[in-house]
């Protein structure tokens, strides 16, 4: 993998108020992504693991500090700029599948391609090959109805995966399923960075799918650590 990040944040703050009460999920955080790195991020909830991934993904922006996706700036993007990166550069994969239920599974991945300059043709050729990678090439023409929940949230990455982007965000995608099940969605996200070079920044609660990517961070009062707190607490309380 290469040395130079391909996400590189530094010294984000991020602050909300709930009634008369601060919040600050993002307190002066860091963090450096390798290209095709598989990152798991861990921590309790509104410990600030979602905030991260919204401004890395362009959908919200620090109060301060700066994050650069693929050299770019995102904190100095207008907001067709912000479109346009996410539309080109980001995948985005949710614990809710957020399928049209209408669409089937090929519609449904064809979604994000027609926000792109690209064929007809062009974006049927996408379609199957984001399908044929997660092993849902036999199931195009299915409705979510039809589909398992983890073939639908196999879905969810095929659109994630269609339009080519560098960075794939996965806000805890195993959170609605079995664990077998989860496990499968963790070996697909594994295969899109080992064999296809895409970055992956996957959220999870469930240490056993973290240790599948290639780092663990967790977060700790803001920031970024690689020591799970809760095991220090344990051990100083011992």
């Amino acid at each position: 993998m290469s040395e130079t990040p391909i996400v590189e944040a530094r010294d984000l703050v991020k602050t909300y108020h709930k009634g008369t009460t601060e919040i600050r999920p993002l307190d002066g955080l860091d963090l450096e992504v390798r290209p095709g790195e598989f990152l798991a991020l861990m921590g309790p909830s509104g410990s600030g693991k979602s905030t991260l991934l919204h401004i890395v993904g362009g959908l919200d922006q620090p109060d301060t500090g700066s994050c650069l996706v693929g050299g770019l700036d995102i904190g100095s993007l207008g907001e067709k700029e912000l479109c346009e990166f996410r539309a080109a550069k980001v995948g985005f994969v949710f614990q809710t599948f957020n399928l049209i239920p209408i669409l089937t599974a090929a519609e449904n991945v064809d979604l994000p391609l027609r926000l792109l300059p690209l064929s007809s043709s062009r974006r049927q050729e996408q379609v199957a090959m984001a399908l044929d990678i997660v092993g849902l090439a036999d199931r195009d023409d299915h409705l979510p109805s039809q589909l398992s929940g983890g073939e639908e949230q196999r879905v969810a990455i095929a659109r994630a995966f269609a339009t080519d982007p560098d960075l794939i965000i996965a806000d805890e995608p195993t959170g609605d399923l079995d664990d077998q099940t989860g496990e499968e969605i963790v070996s697909v996200l594994r295969v899109l960075a080992s064999d296809h070079g895409k970055t992956v920044l996957m959220v999870t609660h469930d240490a056993s799918k973290a240790e599948r990517a290639d780092r663990i961070l967790y977060f700790d009062r803001g920031r970024l650590t690689t020591t799970d707190p809760r095991a220090r607490t344990r051990a100083e309380a011992d």
